[in-house]
């Protein structure tokens, strides 16, 4: 059976509009619900329609410390509040931010993972960007009108805790994809991949592999720069600003 038939559907920001732009809206988080094959938990939250008589309901990342029938507020003019969506140029820098636009109304990009957060490092008014550190380290430049959630995603320490057996690990990842148990090439057949065969398991040729070598032979170190263990210092790009 397919593996989608069971998820909960996108999770993403609301759709900006001016109030968003100008004001502030107000939701009420309905119930925080758990999406198969996603880490984080998503909340359900109901918002009133600004042009019919009706609530719209929108799937959003909850964040840590979100309850059911808390208050969301999103717009320029909401507080800085966990749970709540704010443009960046209205957030100070050093907030922890997640679920981060990367151009303004494409609803969420960045540190969307369970337990995963974005920190804002800088505004710079003239050109109406802003520096961010993602999670994996790495900074970023954005847009100032992008939004973001304040607060962390719900559900971190995930990986904390081992698997420990086969079967947990089969779950896993039958809600989420094909993509185990992971078999090795130099296990297999020279016909079903470049590193089979052979009297030993060997990989008999280099392990690293071009950025263009065809698809199907492009098995191993793709592209590497170099390979082998990291020794010495690591020498990170974050403490250059």
């Amino acid at each position: 059976k397919a593996h989608t038939r069971t998820r909960k559907g996108a999770v993403k920001l609301r759709s900006i509009d001016y109030a968003e732009k100008h004001g502030y809206v107000k939701g009420v988080i309905k119930e925080i619900i758990h999406d198969p094959g996603r880490g984080a938990p998503v909340a359900k939250i109901q918002f009133l329609n600004a042009y019919r008589y009706k609530r719209d309901n929108e799937l959003m990342l909850a964040t840590e410390g979100m309850y059911t029938g808390q208050y969301i507020y999103c717009g320029k003019k909401a507080t800085l509040t966990v749970g709540n969506v704010l443009p960046l140029s209205s957030v100070p820098e050093g907030t922890i931010v997640c679920n981060v636009e990367a151009k303004v109304g494409d609803r969420g990009s960045f540190a969307r993972g369970s337990g995963t957060f974005a920190v804002v490092v800088s505004h710079d008014a003239d050109k109406g960007t802003t520096r961010l550190r993602l999670p994996s380290g790495g900074k970023k430049t954005v847009p100032s009108g992008v939004r973001a959630q304040i607060g962390v995603v719900a559900g971190g320490g995930r990986t904390d805790k081992p698997l420990l057996k086969a079967g947990n690990a089969y779950h896993k990842y039958s809600v989420k994809r094909n993509c185990w148990p992971k078999i090795r090439g130099v296990a297999k057949n020279p016909v079903e991949h470049p590193h089979g065969g052979g009297n030993h398991q060997h990989i008999g040729k280099p392990s690293t592999c071009g950025r263009e070598r065809p698809a199907g032979r492009k098995v191993g170190l793709i592209g590497a720069r170099r390979t082998g263990r990291l020794r010495g210092v690591k020498k990170t790009g974050q403490d250059k600003d």
